[in-house]
Order: C-alpha cells, then sequence, then structure tokens
C-alpha cells in the first residue's frame, strides 16, 4: 500500500485532549504570550462529550487560572454544604463523624460540578482568547523527528473495517508543534506509547486503577438536599474488591449517584457493573432514588497509583498532563484540579522554554514543577491509602491510612512510603482458586441491565471502521482468558463489549466495540494484556450529558 500522504499544520503547542488540564494549558499559554498559536485536538463529538467524573471540584486550580470566574458564569455555582461517610452493612449504615476524618478531606470550600459543562465553558474562554479547538478530531498517531515527538495525526476517518482506506476516506492531517501537550485522560493510547517508548515509568512503582460508573438520577424534590456529598464504603463489596460510592445532589432536583471498584481484585467473578446495580438497592440509597428516574450513564477508568506511581511527565518533545500520568488524590476521589495545575505548569514551562529559542526538548522544569509543587504535595500526602487498603482490606487500611494522612499533615507519614506490588491484570487469579458470584437479576427500577444502561451513554461508533479494540493475538481470548479465567472480560467492561459464544469447544471471541464507552478497563484488566485500547474515528463514543 502506497504511504499515506498527509498535509500538515505547524503550532507552537499542540494539545491532544479537551479535558480539564489540556484546556487550562491552553488558556494559560494564551495568557502569557497571546501571539503563541496553541491547537486543542479533542476525539468527542464536541468539547466535553467524553468529560466522566464524580465531580466535587476543588477550586484551587480554577483560582489559579482565571480568577474571577465567578464574575465570568462559570458552571461551578453549587458549594458543597453538608458532608457524610457511611460505612455500609447490607440493611444498615454506620456514620464516620466529620471530626475523625483527616483535614484534607472536608470538602468545604467545594463545589458540586458536571466537569462536562466545566469543560465547555473552559473551551470557551480558550477561543476567546484565539485558541483553536478542533471537537471530532481523534490523535491516532505520533509524529516524530528522530527521537523527539513532534506532533499528532488526527482526523483519520474513512477506513474500511478491514483498515483499508475506504470510499470516503480522509487521511487525517499531521498537527506539529514546537511541544505536544498530552492530556488524554487515563491510559491514553499516544500516553501509553510514549510511556513505554521513554520508559518514563522504570523504577516506579506500576500503575494502578479504578473503574468509575456513574448515573445521573432525577429524584423527587422532597428528597433532593442541594448541596450534600456523601461517600461510602463496605457493602456491596465485602472482602471481594476495594472501592466505594457517592452520592452529589446538584441543582435542578439532580443527583450523582457513583461506584467506584478497585481494579485489583483477585477474583475474576467479580462483577464491578452488577456490584454498582446492586449498591443501590442498599435502603439508604433505595429510598433516595425510590419515585426517581435515571437521565444518563457512563463510566471510565481512574488512576489510583498516586505518588509511588507517578511517572516522569516530560519526554522529549512533550510532557504527560494530569490523568495522562495519573494525578488522582484516591481518598478525596479527586484528580480534576490536580490536572489544571499541571495545565499550567505545563504552560508556564512551555512559555519560558519558547521564549528562550528553544524547541523539543525536555522539559524538565516542568516534571520538577509537578513533583516539588501543590501536585507533589497533594499526592504525597496521601500515598499510603491505596496501598494499605489492597494489602489489608477495609477496616485495617481505614485506620492506618487515616493515622497516616492525620501525621502528614504535620509533615511525616509513620509508614514511609508503601509499595503497590503487582499491576492490577498480574492481580486477578485464575478461575480455578475462586467461587463464582451470584448477582441479584436487576429489577429494571432501581438497576438496570448493561445494555439498557448503555444506550443512556448516547454511544454511537461507525460500523464500517476497523475494531478500536485490538487483540495482540486473536486466539488468546479462548485459550487463556475463557479456559483459565472464566472470561473475565464479559464481567469487567461496563458496556457489554466483550463475549464469547457457543459452547464447550466452539466457543468463539465477540469485539461489540460499538457499545464501547471508553474507558479503557479492558487494555488495564485483562490478565494476559493481549487486548490494547485505540481511539476509533473522531466524534466516535459517548455524548455525555450533564456528567
Amino acid at each position: 500500500m502506497a504511504e499515506t500522504v498527509r498535509e500538515s499544520m505547524d503550532y507552537d503547542v499542540a494539545i491532544v485532549g479537551a479535558g480539564p488540564a489540556g484546556l487550562s494549558a491552553a488558556i494559560r499559554l494564551k495568557q502569557l504570550d497571546a501571539d503563541l498559536s496553541v491547537v486543542v485536538l479533542e476525539k468527542g463529538s464536541e468539547v466535553g462529550a467524553h468529560i466522566l467524573s464524580g465531580a466535587v471540584l476543588d477550586p484551587v486550580g480554577l483560582d489559579r487560572l482565571i480568577p474571577d470566574w465567578r464574575d465570568r458564569g462559570a458552571p461551578v455555582t453549587v458549594p458543597v454544604r453538608k458532608d457524610n461517610f457511611y460505612l455500609l452493612g447490607e440493611g444498615g449504615k454506620l456514620r464516620i463523624p466529620n471530626a475523625l476524618m483527616p483535614p484534607l478531606m472536608t470538602n468545604h470550600g467545594n463545589y458540586i460540578v458536571s466537569m462536562g459543562n466545566v469543560c465547555r465553558w473552559l473551551a470557551e474562554q480558550a477561543e476567546e482568547l484565539g485558541v483553536e479547538v478542533f471537537p471530532g478530531m481523534a490523535c491516532s498517531a505520533l509524529v516524530m523527528d528522530g527521537e523527539r515527538v513532534a506532533g499528532v495525526v488526527a482526523g483519520e476517518m474513512g477506513l474500511a473495517a478491514d483498515g483499508t482506506p475506504g470510499p470516503s476516506y480522509e487521511p487525517g492531517m499531521e498537527l506539529r508543534g514546537k511541544y505536544v501537550m498530552l492530556g488524554e485522560g487515563v491510559r491514553g493510547s499516544l500516553s501509553k506509547q510514549v510511556i513505554a517508548k521513554y520508559g518514563l515509568s522504570d523504577g516506579r512503582e506500576p500503575q494502578k486503577y479504578g473503574l468509575g460508573m456513574k448515573e445521573l438520577w432525577e429524584i423527587d424534590p422532597a428528597k433532593h438536599r442541594e448541596g450534600t456529598v456523601t461517600h461510602t464504603m463496605g457493602w456491596p463489596l465485602g472482602s471481594n474488591a476495594g472501592g466505594g460510592s457517592f452520592i452529589y445532589h446538584l441543582d435542578n432536583n439532580q443527583v450523582y449517584v457513583g461506584f467506584v471498584v478497585h481494579l485489583g481484585y483477585e477474583n475474576p467473578y467479580v462483577f464491578p457493573y452488577m456490584e454498582f446495580q446492586q449498591f443501590k438497592h442498599h435502603p439508604m440509597v433505595a429510598e433516595l432514588l425510590k419515585g426517581g428516574k435515571r437521565i444518563a450513564y457512563g463510566a471510565r477508568a481512574i488512576t489510583e497509583g498516586g505518588w509511588q506511581s507517578l511517572p516522569q511527565t516530560a519526554f522529549p518533545g512533550g510532557v504527560l498532563l494530569g490523568c495522562a500520568a495519573g494525578m488522582v488524590n484516591v481518598p478525596r476521589i479527586k484528580g480534576n484540579h490536580n490536572a489544571m495545575l499541571s495545565g499550567i505548569e505545563a504552560a508556564e514551562a512551555a512559555h519560558a522554554a519558547i521564549a528562550a529559542g528553544r524547541s523539543g526538548d525536555t522539559l524538565t522544569e516542568y516534571d520538577a514543577a509537578v513533583r516539588g509543587g501543590a501536585i507533589g504535595r497533594d499526592l504525597k500526602k496521601v500515598r499510603n491509602v491505596k496501598p494499605l487498603w489492597s494489602r489489608y482490606g477495609l477496616t485495617v487500611s481505614m485506620g492506618l491510612g487515616g493515622l497516616d494522612m492525620w501525621t502528614n499533615t504535620l509533615g511525616f507519614s509513620v509508614l514511609g512510603t508503601m509499595k503497590h506490588g503487582k499491576s492490577d491484570a498480574e492481580a486477578t487469579q485464575k478461575a480455578s482458586k475462586h467461587k463464582k458470584i451470584d448477582y441479584p437479576k436487576p429489577d429494571g427500577t432501581l438497576s438496570f441491565d448493561r445494555l439498557t444502561n448503555v444506550a443512556f451513554s448516547f454511544t454511537n461508533h461507525e460500523e464500517s471502521q476497523p475494531a478500536h479494540l485490538k487483540l495482540k493475538d486473536p486466539s488468546v481470548p479462548v485459550e487463556v482468558d475463557w479456559k483459565e479465567y472464566a472470561g473475565p472480560s464479559t464481567r469487567y467492561c461496563p458496556a457489554g463489549v466483550y463475549e464469547f459464544v457457543g459452547e464447550g469447544d466452539d466457543v468463539r471471541f465477540q469485539i461489540n466495540f460499538q457499545n464501547c464507552v471508553h474507558c479503557k478497563t479492558c487494555d488495564i484488566k485483562d490478565p494476559p494484556q493481549n487486548i490494547v485500547w485505540t481511539t476509533p474515528q473522531g466524534g466516535d463514543g459517548p455524548n455525555y450529558p450533564n456528567m
């Protein structure tokens, strides 16, 4: 096949991903120098379409980026008024007094937001400053100039199912920059390549992840308590997996109901989606949702490795932003503030380098700012919470983790820095070591089957394109996943993408990529690491409203 010829456009800075990190970088660059040329490339059909987060926003990043955001009409209008934390049993609950919680866990001064709407607003601010924002432009490949990243290929469309150009094929363009910033979010395909190519995670602990699932509900106005934040741990997960829930009362009688399952679980029969659906039948949650209706659903992976797993964030020609590197504070369930701060730090480092006549080198000053500044301090304080939970379970980790966070407020840790050990894929044990888990059938009122819920993510993929979920070896799903692990892909995927069809010796693996909500769990949890998530053509995937 002839080599594809693409047009090329040059910018001072090319940014992949119109999330809070990428848009903050773009805005800050133009604040520093209005003459810099900056482009932001977003794979979603519009800015915000692929943004899924809790979210309770710590406004520290927004305060630094746009101090007058309140006067500018930012969609950040629901302050947290009440903070609850419960330990759940099957039929009851125990409230943990706020006074016992480490100070960093308080949500005083934070806001319940739709990060999709916040990003839409940030994109408007960026465009007013002269940033070019292009949605529907999936970035499918890196452009190299020797050993440095010099740009990305964006907007390739019209490939046939076999990967060859179809009748409406568009080759896309090369968007080049003096610096390239990757703000793809969790487990981004280009970020993954860069981390491997430059050994950015060498010497670090393996990255750890959680699967976050979320529904938007409209509830009975009599039960709505605007500004109330509730977090829970315990039932229904028990000893099967770590995780917890969040319930956030935003405005207009709407409530975010979410559930996070840590992906380091051992039992391949764990079904995270069904754990979420079962959670909604707890009396406390069921009473809240009774008489309400679900409006939207979504899922995405969450980076949970924290300080120990943070890779080097700068590489020749570019940087990793936000969740592409893994900047979530796990016990706070917050990463958007660090994502915004990372974008600001990256912009300031790139601006200084360009002003000094540099181009395409490694912005080591950015990596130093991440580790030595507010982001590093935030992550370092909670660095032992995740490994404690993985090693000792809920009860012990609550006590030791709380103590460690308290001592960290004084500037030291009684535990030092603990290790994570295995990756989430390596943690999965063979089915022969475990028993099947019997999950209740969804009732269609409080709980729903996956395919019904996926319809509420408004996901769409052009079916004639190649599947964006690739197999390194097509024989592995049946020979390894099915025969040794009892087909965990049929359970860890929150969108029903994977199926084993047939019986006995006549089983085949089927990928329903049209259902994919871009959570990347398969790329993370597949035991033999045989599934590779790549970007579909631009604009495809979920279309999240108010999420």
